[in-house]
């Protein structure tokens, strides 16, 4: 490449660069261009993991071939489930228990803080569920009944406000640290489509899946409550609205999370029983 390319290359760059910075990543800008981001990225991702899923399946899983069209479906809807389960997780514990944002020694009230990174994050999560929400609508019920269809629309709700309005972003991300739990259940899902229940894999999976529920989708409420209740007195600097959803929709994904926690107690109890 000679000189003139080489100027003309970074002169490209530079341009490329400064139309992110200018429109994708303004601030007011933000919230829209992570939202078609979001949609983007699974609605690409669906068609790449379909092919991939495709090859790695036929070669590894010899019950792939046998599943239906709406089991590959789900099968490659929750690869992308676990993909961003992954970003979201590691986007909340990153903000919540290792960045400054949200920390108790600034003077900003803890409710009303938010950055250009937060505030992405979460767009990402609102284009992710309203693909999601819109796959479980039009495969209903096979891709999940009545129940994921309520945490779908609360979750989005209560992500899409708070990415509005930048309000309780701390909660938000919270409670978005339970999809830590997703990997897990899809991975469930997968051992048992592919005829692996009795294996070893598919206990251990399960075990780990109890105390990942016990600690993101129990004990972390439980903790995000208390939170709630001490600084309650910068909750009620929020609006109206977003008070209701900091309390209103982590009680009914909470109490959600208790009725799905007992029927994973009793599938692991069931799977250890026969192994004994």
């Amino acid at each position: 490449m000679n000189s003139d390319e080489m100027l003309a290359f970074k002169s490209y760059q530079n341009q490329a660069e400064l139309f992110v910075k200018e429109y994708l990543l303004a601030d007011p800008l933000i919230p829209y261009t992570s939202i078609v981001g979001g949609i983007f990225i699974c609605k690409m991702l669906f068609f790449q993991v379909y092919d991939l899923t495709q090859l790695i399946s036929t070669v590894y899983f010899k019950s792939y071939s046998s599943l239906s069209k709406i089991q590959r479906i789900e099968w490659n809807n929750r690869a992308i489930s676990t993909v961003h389960a992954i970003f979201i997780t590691t986007m909340s514990l990153y903000l919540v228990f290792c960045s400054n944002l949200y920390s108790d020694d600034q003077s900003a009230e803890i409710t009303l803080r938010s950055s250009a990174l937060s505030t992405f994050g979460l767009g990402i999560s609102v284009g992710y569920f309203i693909v999601d929400l819109g796959m479980i609508f039009w495969f209903y019920p096979s891709l999940g009944g009545y129940e994921y269809v309520i945490h779908h629309l609360f979750s989005l709700v209560a992500v899409a406000y708070s990415m509005m309005s930048g309000e309780g972003q701390l909660y938000t991300y919270m409670v978005l640290v339970s999809e830590t739990t997703t990997p897990g259940i899809n991975l469930r899902w997968y051992l048992d489509a592919a005829g692996m229940k009795r294996s070893r894999a598919y206990l251990i999976n399960g075990v780990v899946i109890f105390f990942a529920w016990l600690v993101a989708r129990i004990l972390l409420f439980i903790y995000m409550f208390y939170h709630v209740y001490l600084h309650y007195d910068q909750v009620k600097l929020m609006h109206t609205f977003g008070q209701l959803l900091v309390v209103f929709v982590p009680l009914v994904l909470a109490i959600m999370n208790l009725a799905w926690f007992s029927k994973i107690i009793k599938g692991l109890r069931k799977t250890l029983t026969k192994r004994q």
